[in-house]
């Protein structure tokens, strides 16, 4: 019986990414949609473009950039926040520090849910989840009433100490429901089960935050599918790496802040599993921002916390580093006359002045048009005709003539400050975590990543920079690739002495029952799962933990020793130093179950009928910033490159998404997957 088709769809700050597959021949069909409007009528748009009939379909995976530019924005919703009492402030204290302490002006972003929204209820429970002082219902009913007379969108409900016994706040939330039935309510139990409370907090209240427009654009979908008699699975991105059901993104949002980016780091890790190539950098250049993770030997960093628009959240996720980079990024004059490139963007709307659609500042994709890089007849495959005349006016009125500089060295230098800011980004996933990027190969993705993969690798000197086929929908294919996936955490704060393996077994089983129980909710089959056991450890007297993967034959042995060396190892290889002979503790107990899903196999590219030689397609002048002239550029059309082509640089590559443009010195050749890898041209060569 042949395979039902899937459908991807990565929605951008620019553009709706869409990938179908046949999982039998591996082959695929891609589009692009400018994501201005309402989204699930852009969504729809896409697949009628696509000519799809929605009842062929097998699954859809969704990923999307909607709670982080929710968040980024500032645009949320209306929140109310319920705590214990006595902590009304806590996301005001924070963790009572600066976060910049060499910044004199530094102050903290405000809250998201103002004073007079935050209410406290009498309650507590101790670190071990007794109850000291029971929820005291009438001031409860109370607050209640209160918080619908104020007309908030949701509300966030967060005890002290609700991750060991979340049983307060669900009473709290029944009470809730009781007298405003409609109210979108996020327990921090449902949301984060562990400690920190400020973190824990904010956390809960993001989640509240972007949870009504997140559900509101879930929902329509979710009609609009059924209108259409669709009858597959329907699956969301997680930041960790994982697919969810589409109930519970609707329900805890703030598991897919990183849902997009995501999406590309999994498809990188499951190209270069076919390629050989175990260290990379992973580069996403899309309309709005730059997206840079590390996979090492084979395997994606991941955090158990991160920020975002600098506030905390604890959620497991792949460990991405963004920038406000990307082809939409606006260029501007800052007070001491500096030339600035965003973190400020386009976006969709009215988005760079050579679309023609509102926009009137000068950005990297104007500044790209008018060095050459970009073909303003084919742009995105005739699909956007660009204005190569408003590009040029403005960057000549707000960039050029301010600062004294000709229209291209005006634009040429818009072009390598964003190059110079992404190659920061990239020395912080790498440098900065103790890696050389000297040691990795850089996969460029998104729509932007051909057009900056030679300047990257140039200034990072790096071993090679490889550009997949489709790169500018890469992470829509690599949302294919993602498997479903459950996190689930318990406090355990223990002295490893105190601990047997058989004691830490059955604390993991719990773990592991209760995500296999909730796979079996979502009628996800969950016989065949992949366990991942690991366990958050410190020095006893420290405030800080590393995760160590738990090996099943840790759980069966005498006492804990391994996983004592290994957390020294692990200890050692982060600090450069490590104590053996000091007293550990755990802190955290988590466990991921992995339930997996066919993966779509890599096609190789055709040999063209004619391989003799390759023939360009023509000529375009482009203006290197480097040597400070033009040059007159070969274009090649990449479906017409056969397996083992080389071509010298300066050169540009083009397919109907993105153009790839390799620079002078350098050499890009292609492998029988139709990935093209740009090195440095060694006189050998």
């Amino acid at each position: 019986m042949t395979n039902p088709r899937r459908l991807a769809v990565d929605v951008g700050g620019t553009f709706i990414d869409f990938v179908t597959l046949d999982p039998d021949t591996g082959s695929i069909t891609i589009e692009k949609v400018h994501s201005a409007g309402a989204l699930d009528e852009q969504f729809f748009e896409g697949t009628n473009k696509l000519n799809l009939d929605l009842t062929d379909l097998g699954m859809i995976v969704h990923g999307s950039t909607l709670v982080i530019n929710t968040i980024v924005q500032e645009n949320g919703a209306r929140v109310g926040l319920v705590t214990t009492q006595g902590f009304r402030d806590v996301l005001e204290l924070g963790r009572g520090s600066r976060e910049d302490i060499y910044d004199l002006f530094y102050k903290p972003p405000p809250p998201l849910v103002p004073r007079y929204l935050r209410f406290e209820v009498p309650e507590r429970l101790d670190y071990l989840g007794n109850i000291v002082t029971p929820l005291d219902e009438a001031a409860a009913l109370e607050t209640a009433r209160t918080l619908k007379a104020a007309g908030v969108d949701s509300i966030a409900v967060c005890f002290l100490h609700a991750y060991v016994n979340p049983a307060h706040e669900r009473r709290m939330a029944e009470i809730i429901t009781d007298v405003f039935p409609n109210a979108r309510i996020s327990i921090s139990s449902d949301v984060v089960r562990e400690w920190r409370e400020f973190e824990r907090t904010n956390t809960t209240v993001l989640n509240s935050y972007t949870q009504p427009r997140m559900e509101q654009y879930l929902s329509k979908l979710d009609a609009g599918l059924k209108d259409r008699e669709y009858q597959g699975a329907f699956a969301v991105m997680q930041s960790s790496g994982g697919i969810t059901s589409s109930a519970i993104a609707r329900k805890v949002p703030v598991r897919t802040i990183q849902s997009g980016p995501a999406g590309g780091v999994i498809g990188v890790r499951r190209l270069c599993e076919d390629i050989g190539i175990g260290n990379v950098v992973v580069a996403d250049v899309g309309g709005t921002t730059f997206d840079v993770s590390l996979i090492h030997e084979g395997k994606y960093l991941e955090r158990s916390t991160a920020k975002f628009n600098r506030r905390p959240v604890l959620q497991p996720t792949i460990d991405i580093v963004s920038i406000g980079a990307g082809g939409g990024s606006i260029a501007w004059i800052d007070q001491e006359s500096g030339l600035r490139v965003g973190p400020e963007s386009a976006q969709a709307e009215p988005g760079p002045a050579c679309f023609g659609i509102g926009g009137s500042e000068p950005t990297v994709t104007d500044a790209q048009l008018t060095l050459g890089y970009l073909d303003p007849g084919t742009y995105l495959g005739k699909r956007i005709e660009l204005d190569v005349g408003a590009a040029h006016r403005a960057i000549m009125e707000k960039i050029a003539k301010p600062l004294g500089l000709s229209l291209e060295d005006a634009a040429a230098g818009i072009v390598h400050i964003a190059a110079m800011n992404m190659a920061y980004a990239v020395r912080q996933i790498t440098v900065e975590r103790g890696h050389d990027p000297r040691d990795f190969s850089l996969v460029c993705i998104g729509g932007g990543g051909g057009l900056f993969a030679g300047a990257l690798l140039r200034e990072l000197q790096m071993k090679q920079a490889i550009v997949p086929q489709n790169a500018a929908v890469f992470s829509a294919w690599g949302l294919l690739n993602a498997d479903y996936r459950e996190d689930v955490t318990r406090p355990f704060l223990r002295p490893l002495a105190e601990v047997t393996p058989q004691e830490l077994h059955a604390q993991l089983q719990v773990l592991e029952d209760e995500a296999r129980d909730w796979l079996s909710s979502q009628k996800i089959e969950g016989t065949d799962l992949t366990i991942e056991r690991y366990a958050e450890m410190r020095y006893l007297g420290q405030e800080h933990t590393i995760k160590v993967p738990i090996r099943e034959d840790e759980l069966s042995g005498p006492d804990l020793s391994r996983l004592r060396r290994r957390f020294d190892t692990f200890y050692d290889k982060a600090y450069a130093h490590a104590l053996p002979d000091h007293d550990l503790e755990f802190v955290i107990l988590r466990l991921v179950a992995i339930s997996e899903i066919e993966k779509p196999p890599l096609s190789e590219i055709a040999v063209p009928e004619d391989s003799s030689g390759i023939v360009s397609t023509g000529k375009r002048k482009i203006y290197l910033a480097d040597e400070k002239r033009f040059f007159d550029c070969d274009v090649y059309d990449r479906e017409s490159l056969a397996p083992g082509s080389k071509i010298d640089g300066p050169v540009i590559v083009e397919e109907w998404t993105t153009t790839i443009l390799t620079l002078l010195g350098q050499q890009v050749t292609i492998d029988r997957f139709g990935n093209l890898f740009i090195r440095v041209k060694h006189a050998a060569d």
